[in-house]
């Protein structure tokens, strides 16, 4: 391996599957996740997971917090700060419920997968320590899908602060893909008085890392990443503060990236436009380049 680009083994096969007509592809579900930020000397380090290698996909590989959508939070009236339901439909591109809903799984998955939570009692605050015995209980219920995160918010008498996030990028995970994902990335910082800590059962490792390191030990095969999360890494890079990466996140472009599968000179070439780093190259007889 080269670098430590993650694909999943039958890919080839399914890619041929999709060239030649007989795979059908599913449809996308909506998910979200947050690249979560702060400030270090030198520059912002990044919140990744690093995924148990039992893991049936993407086993050992590192990512950031992030998981589907849940539909409970389409309708369901939330306290709301920042940015209005519709400003987030127009940035994200959907509805206004499915905006409330993009916007709620993505600070509800870091307060699961990292125990961070973009919430306060007021539209101006954040809540504290969240690693009590009680916060804990509530974020079993919420992974358990017990109770959803509108729900969780109304009992707390919390804030969403959507206006802590903001909208980086979004991909579609690719159409020969058995279980696919149209996920938007958020970035948001740390907030004060917080603390991160592994409580997904899904990782079995987190770090605190700076982009270009974690961006090096990719191109040294070191840390092993899909697409999206090293390709998202690199476009960290210029911003010397989470401030700034914030400040960045507005006037980023959100069209979707999606992969691309076609057949030329005997090969099936996959790859992703405005990311050549990604095209991969698999014989249309069979095996993977």
């Amino acid at each position: 391996m080269a670098n430590g680009q993650w694909f999943p083994p039958d890919w080839p096969e399914r890619i041929r599957a999709l060239a030649d007509g007989t795979l059908t592809p599913v449809a996308p579900k909506r998910a979200a996740t947050v690249m979560l930020l702060k400030d270090a000397g030198g520059g912002p380090v990044v919140h990744m997971l690093r995924r148990r290698a039992s893991m049936a996909f993407a086993g050992g590989a590192y990512a950031y917090p992030g998981g589907g959508v849940d539909p409970r939070d389409d309708d369901h009236h939330v306290r709301w700060a920042g940015p209005t339901r519709a400003w987030w439909a127009e940035r994200l591109g959907v509805e206004e419920t499915t905006a409330q809903a993009i916007v709620c799984a993505a600070v509800r998955e870091t307060y699961e997968e990292a125990g961070v939570l973009l919430a306060g009692p007021t539209a101006e605050a954040v809540v504290g320590d969240t690693t009590g015995d009680d916060w804990e209980a509530d974020r079993a219920a919420l992974v358990a899908r017990e109770t959803s995160f509108a729900e969780f918010l109304d009992r707390r008498g919390l804030v969403l602060r959507s206006d802590l996030l903001g909208a980086w990028t979004r991909w579609i995970t690719p159409e020969f893909e058995p279980r696919r994902y149209d996920t938007w990335f958020f970035v948001a910082a740390l907030p004060d008085g917080q603390r991160t800590r592994n409580a997904s059962t899904e990782a079995d490792r987190t770090v605190w890392i700076r982009p270009a390191d974690a961006a090096a030990s990719y191109d040294e095969g070191e840390l092993l990443m899909m697409p999206p999360t090293i390709a998202t890494l690199r476009q960290l890079l210029p911003y010397g503060t989470a401030a700034e990466a914030l400040a960045a996140a507005p006037a980023r472009d959100l069209a979707p990236v999606l992969a691309r599968a076609r057949l030329e000179d005997g090969e099936v070439v996959l790859s992703w436009p405005g990311h050549d780093e990604f095209t991969k190259h698999v014989p249309a007889g069979g095996g993977s380049a």
